[in-house]
């Protein structure tokens, strides 16, 4: 009988020692299809780290606390049955899964690194390594509301010259990206490295001035932290592209698409997809009344 006596204390630290994981809900609204990306900077990959996603349609991969990394949304591209090919932005080695392979710039980024338990996430979006489509990232809070960060002006319209990326005769055509002034230039004030490679050196430049003022809550250099980063503790991130379109999925709302099934990649991942349920009030009173 003594076990039992530590039964109601074991519940009670169960009961608050529970892990909050969260979901990435990934929305196309651009009129055209485009292949999101996903790369872990902290722990395993996700489910997915590639996939086609056409236009009004959603995608929602789970993660798991103490989860850091980026998603990306990568354009004009081609792939083979085998998942072999290209993009003309945001591509991750040639193949439609990433599998650990960065973004080539220009890509527009949301970055985030999850909360253990009851510590607060860090998440923002970035157009430091530059912008390809414009993005939103919109929390939804456990303890309430949460601030959306956003890049969401079309900066290719803008773009100055000597930053633009064409798009192929047989993609888009046009401005598909615009580098970053580091990506153009390859300079140390640029880049922020070397003897610029803290905040009293590095400053905005120009060209990160352009992107400022058109995304203000977007990371425009890489010492931008004081406008850009923010922290919430979340159970879902909406992660939009292209929101100001108008494109929207069947009855107004994004289709809908279910998580993919890779057991190689997902072991150990946490089943949930959201926040896990509270503990029935109920059954716990109950079990206090058995045992005390």
């Amino acid at each position: 009988m003594a076990s039992w006596k530590f039964l109601p204390s074991f519940i009670v630290v169960s009961i608050f020692s529970c892990c909050y994981g969260c979901t990435f809900t990934i929305t196309n609204y651009c009129p055209y299809t485009i292949w999101p990306g996903t790369l872990a900077g902290s722990g395993q990959q996700l489910s997915t780290t590639g996939f086609q996603l056409d236009a009004g349609q959603s995608f929602r991969i789970p993660s798991v606390p103490g989860w850091s990394g980026r998603i990306w949304a990568r354009t004009g591209c081609t792939f083979d049955a085998s998942g072999i090919g290209s993009c003309q932005t945001g591509d991750c080695g040639g193949r439609l899964e990433c599998d650990g392979v960065e973004a080539t710039p220009p890509a527009s980024l949301f970055e985030i690194t999850i909360g253990v338990g009851d510590e607060k996430d860090f998440y923002d979006v970035s157009i430091v390594d530059g912008y390809n489509l414009p993005l939103v990232a919109a929390p939804r809070g456990v303890h309430g509301g949460c601030n959306a960060t956003r890049c969401t002006a079309d900066i290719n319209v803008g773009c100055p010259k000597e930053l633009q990326v064409i798009g192929s005769d047989k993609g888009e055509g046009g401005v598909v990206g615009c580098k970053s002034a580091c990506e153009a230039f390859g300079l140390d004030q640029y880049c922020c490295r070397g003897e610029f490679a803290n905040p009293s050196t590095c400053q905005p430049s120009f060209y990160s001035t352009i992107f400022k003022r058109a995304c203000p809550t977007a990371y425009s250099y890489a010492f931008d932290d004081g406008t850009s980063t923010f922290t919430c503790k979340a159970y879902e991130y909406a992660i939009i592209f292209c929101p100001n379109s108008g494109m929207k999925g069947t009855s107004g709302a994004p289709t809908a698409l279910p998580i993919e099934e890779r057991s190689r990649k997902t072991a150990g991942m946490v089943a949930s997809s959201a926040i896990l349920l509270p503990f029935p009030m109920s059954l716990f009173l109950l079990i206090l009344t058995a045992y005390f």
